[in-house]
């Protein structure tokens, strides 16, 4: 018979469990019980924000608080693409008056009649050719284009800005024109096919709808076409993005406070700054302009100026810029005008949520 053997458990303590439960001293503990006190009451706080937040019923009785719950960048996008899809609408008649002064020299040059053409003339010709729609001839690809546009580059300029922004929080004014000048590239080379086509459709005759413009071009020239003048719209695009919005910045921030928020405030910076940035860059937007041509015997800005200069003489490279300055005033003011009412909408907004949830907490506290 085989002997049977018996298990024993023993129990013996473990020095390095001894070590760390003698090592808790009072302190630690306290510190322990603390922690978790403070989670705790953060717990409930969060809990207490959830009860006071305002029910379905409250915000349907104050519909303008529910505007308050759109994320920051959804409700400035938003704004922005309303206020640039306003503003380029309501001016569309101007700028097919300056697409038409500015290219008229080039078609000319193609056998079409007198080398400039002025803006009574104009405004008259494209009522003649194309009726009252005509005037809005090329409108739907320019909106088409600016929601993108106005986008990318309000959010590319802040992310510039913040980029180049010193540890102290500073951006020197050279910065400050960099950013503008890398956001105004970043938003012109996204979205340049759509300003070839919305110049294509508003000079050319025969083309009734953007599809049939782009399918011509693809036919005819080929994929490059949609990126003909880039280079000058690039270099033209920079200085005046980085002049606009770095006069715009600082002439506000050198305003007394008082008067910063004000809409009039805006509006009159923008003028300037826009204003002077149109008077430096204009030139580069009539080359590329008549680069962007059907035909057009310039492939860089350096055969641009002297070809223009030579046909149309020094002020050729300001042709359509009176129907360009006429369009700055309501364009920017109509923009601007919106933007700031939208903004100021989503500020009450945000007061009004604010105080439907204080209201909630006092009655639960209550």
């Amino acid at each position: 018979m085989v002997g049977r053997k018996e298990a024993v458990m023993v129990w013996r303590p473990i020095p390095a469990l001894q070590d760390a439960s003698r090592s808790l001293s009072p302190s630690r503990l306290a510190f322990a019980s603390v922690s978790n006190s403070s989670v705790a009451s953060a717990a409930s706080e969060r809990d207490k924000e959830k009860e006071a937040f305002p029910s379905l019923e409250q915000i349907l009785r104050h519909p303008l608080a529910l505007l308050a719950l759109v994320p920051d960048g959804a409700s400035l996008f938003t704004a922005g693409a309303m206020a640039g899809a306003a503003a380029k609408t309501l001016t569309a008649p101007l700028d097919r008056v300056k697409l038409l002064m500015q290219t008229h020299g080039l078609r000319a040059v193609k056998g079409t009649g007198k080398k400039a053409i002025g803006f009574i003339d104009a405004m008259a010709l494209i009522g003649k050719e194309d009726g009252i729609s005509g005037y809005w001839k090329g409108n739907l690809p320019q909106v088409i284009r600016i929601i993108p546009y106005s986008a990318v580059q309000l959010f590319s300029y802040e992310v510039y800005k913040n980029f180049f922004r010193k540890d102290d929080g500073e951006l020197p004014v050279l910065w400050r024109l960099v950013a503008g000048a890398c956001a105004g590239m970043t938003s012109t080379l996204v979205t340049y096919p759509l300003d070839v086509l919305r110049l294509r459709l508003a000079v050319e005759p025969g083309y009734r709808t953007m599809s049939q413009v782009a399918l011509s071009m693809l036919r005819e020239e080929g994929i490059a076409s949609f990126y003909s003048g880039l280079g000058p719209s690039l270099i033209g695009i920079a200085p005046y993005i980085a002049v606009n919005f770095c006069i715009f910045d600082l002439v506000k921030k050198s305003l007394p406070e008082k008067y910063q928020k004000g809409p009039q405030t805006s509006l009159a910076t923008a003028l300037v700054s826009a204003t002077l940035a149109t008077l430096m860059c204009y030139p580069l937007d009539t080359a590329r302009r008549q680069m962007q041509m059907r035909g057009s015997p310039y492939n860089t800005f350096f055969d641009a100026f002297p070809g223009i200069m030579e046909h149309d003489g020094f002020l050729g490279l300001y042709r359509g810029f009176l129907p360009n300055a006429l369009k700055s005033l309501p364009n920017s003011s109509i923009r601007l005008t919106t933007f700031d009412a939208v903004k100021g909408l989503i500020s009450s907004a945000r007061k009004e949520l604010e105080e439907i949830s204080e209201g909630n907490k006092e009655k639960l506290i209550d």
